[in-house]
């Protein structure tokens, strides 16, 4: 198949949108089809990868590019880059990464026009979460990760005890973790946690590091990336990922796992289920709930190599072997009905 795959954003950006999009596009191309990547991102990398990358493209190169493709497939839709299919009629798969959803509950202008829209595509979602917000039928079908990457380093020392990754943003909960880590020394417990990421919350999480006394047990080491991060990540014994908001999925739950780290996630959106069983939940915007679940983790015995017997079934899902095999098995029944 000639498939036209679009990422709104992509690579030199960073985001579990640019992640998923490179990995789905490699294998695509390693199972012997022919991927053209149409991002918005600008800045162009100048990694050499197995498929074209076309950054911002001219309406004109748009619609050449649709006129080429055998299937368009949609990281998330994006109008902007599917006009072109109102001239030109290809089979249209779009993976729903995120809800479409105003945060007040209500849908925006461009909401209630991608919903007027969706009954010309076929539809994918990456979490029973994200499913459950669209207004047409989806198949569920998680995000890959990188097992070339992300897997456990047993020469590494697992010397640490709980690790953030992701932004440094609010509604991350990163302060919420913080005020955990604050809980548990009252209680007597000193975990040291490893913060791995930038954003523009970092300045305040540093001063509420301060406020919170407790700098001696936090380190803010900088965004991480490839055998780097993996490497950091192997040094842990517990990942947190204590989002506020409703998470679509969450990668990083299970780059966490395949590095041999039990994962504490919040109750919310599709981060359960990217644990699984590899993990366990917290109420959502809990600190002492948080505080709750550090401390079983830490102090029960046998409670991380219970969770990680569980690593190598649940991972296997997530595999961009079988993640690419499903959505093609997608497009090969939307060009069937054509």
């Amino acid at each position: 198949m000639k498939i036209l795959f679009t990422s709104y954003l992509f690579a030199p950006s960073l985001g579990g949108i640019e992640t998923v999009s490179a990995l789905l596009a490699h294998e695509f191309v390693r199972q012997g089809h022919e991927v053209i990547l149409v991002t918005t991102t600008l800045e162009d990398d100048r990694v050499a990868r197995p498929y074209r990358v076309v950054r911002a493209p001219k309406a004109g190169d748009l619609i050449e590019l649709t006129r080429w493709c055998d299937v368009l497939f949609q990281s998330n839709i994006s109008l902007e880059l599917a006009w072109p299919l109102l001239v030109i009629h290809r089979p249209w798969i779009i993976s729903h990464q995120t809800m479409l959803l105003h945060p007040v509950g209500s849908l925006t202008w461009r909401g209630r026009l991608k919903y007027s829209l969706f009954r010309f595509a076929s539809h994918a979602a990456i979490s029973h979460s994200i499913s459950d917000s669209l207004p047409v039928p989806s198949i569920i079908l998680g995000n890959p990760y990188s097992p070339q990457t992300f897997k456990v380093m047993p020469e590494i020392p697992r010397d640490r005890e709980l690790v953030y990754l992701g932004r440094l943003v609010s509604d991350k909960g990163i302060d919420l973790l913080m005020e955990s880590v604050t809980e548990l020394r009252q209680r007597g417990f000193t975990p040291r946690l490893t913060i791995i990421g930038s954003g523009p919350e970092l300045g305040n999480l540093q001063a509420l590091a301060e406020r919170l006394q407790i700098c001696d047990q936090v380190e803010f080491t900088g965004a991480k990336k490839g055998e780097e991060l993996a490497r950091a990540l192997n040094a842990q014994q517990i990942m947190i990922v204590p989002s506020r908001w409703a998470e679509p999925f969450g990668v990083v739950a299970l780059e966490g796992i395949a590095c041999g780290c039990a994962v504490i996630v919040s109750r919310t959106g599709g981060l359960p289920e990217a644990a699984g069983p590899c993990g366990i939940t917290f109420e959502p915007g809990n600190h002492i709930s948080l505080a709750d679940a550090i401390q079983t983790a830490l102090t029960q015995p046998g409670f991380r190599e219970n969770l990680q017997s569980h690593a190598q079934s649940h991972l296997a899902r997530f595999d961009p072997v079988i993640v690419a095999q499903k959505y093609l098995q997608l497009f090969e029944q939307a060009l069937a009905r054509k």
